[in-house]
């Protein structure tokens, strides 16, 4: 948890003990299904939380916003960001349902208000529009956009401009070949030196 006070300052009290609360149960819901490795829950504020928050470091999201976490699994970059933006609507989907029914405990257990879920795959999704999507390790990049895109409204209502914001290592420059869109990367080193 000290970790993120190195990189953040001014956590109201609700976001601090729901920050706090994430470890202990994250822990509990891994013993039963495995979304952190478990050998890793002992860094979840490291390696799961921080590395969310490195989203928050370089977009800031307006009250009222709307985020769609695509492909959310265990809740990661969707959870930290819903805590650290209480004014924002996050909406979480997969396609793996006990995933979700992990999200939805956390949720309850932290006592977020401000995330929705759904059992269904992004391209599945018809109807809405987002500001932005965010995702952590999910698909290839080109994959990510096709199905994102749909769902992303116009314009620009934020420090960036609406779209697709992706947590992604190793090598991208073939997956960024191979996919329709010229990203602006940033290496999460140059914000975060864990």
């Amino acid at each position: 948890m000290e970790v993120l006070y190195k990189y953040f300052a001014d956590f109201t009290p609700t976001q601090i003990k729901q920050f706090e609360t994430l470890k202990g149960i994250y822990t509990e819901w891994n013993e039963k299904i495995n979304v952190i490795s478990r050998k890793d829950i002992d860094s979840i504020y490291t390696h799961h939380v921080l590395h969310s928050l490195s989203i928050a470091a370089v977009a800031d999201f307006n009250a009222g916003m709307e985020v769609i976490d695509i492909g959310c699994g265990g809740g990661f970059p969707g959870i930290p960001l819903a805590i650290f933006f209480p004014d924002v609507q996050f909406h979480l989907v997969d396609s793996i349902g006990k995933k979700l029914k992990v999200v939805e405990a956390v949720v309850e257990g932290t006592g977020i208000k401000n995330i929705t879920t759904q059992h269904i795959r992004a391209e599945e999704i018809k109807g809405r529009k987002f500001h932005f999507a965010v995702s952590r390790a999910v698909a290839p990049l080109k994959d990510l956009w096709k199905w994102s895109s749909p769902l992303l409204r116009k314009g620009s209502t934020a420090s960036l401009p609406n779209g697709l914001i992706c947590l992604k290592g190793g090598d991208l420059h073939q997956e960024i070949s191979d996919s329709p869109t010229r990203p602006k990367m940033l290496s999460i080193y140059y914000i975060f030196t864990e």
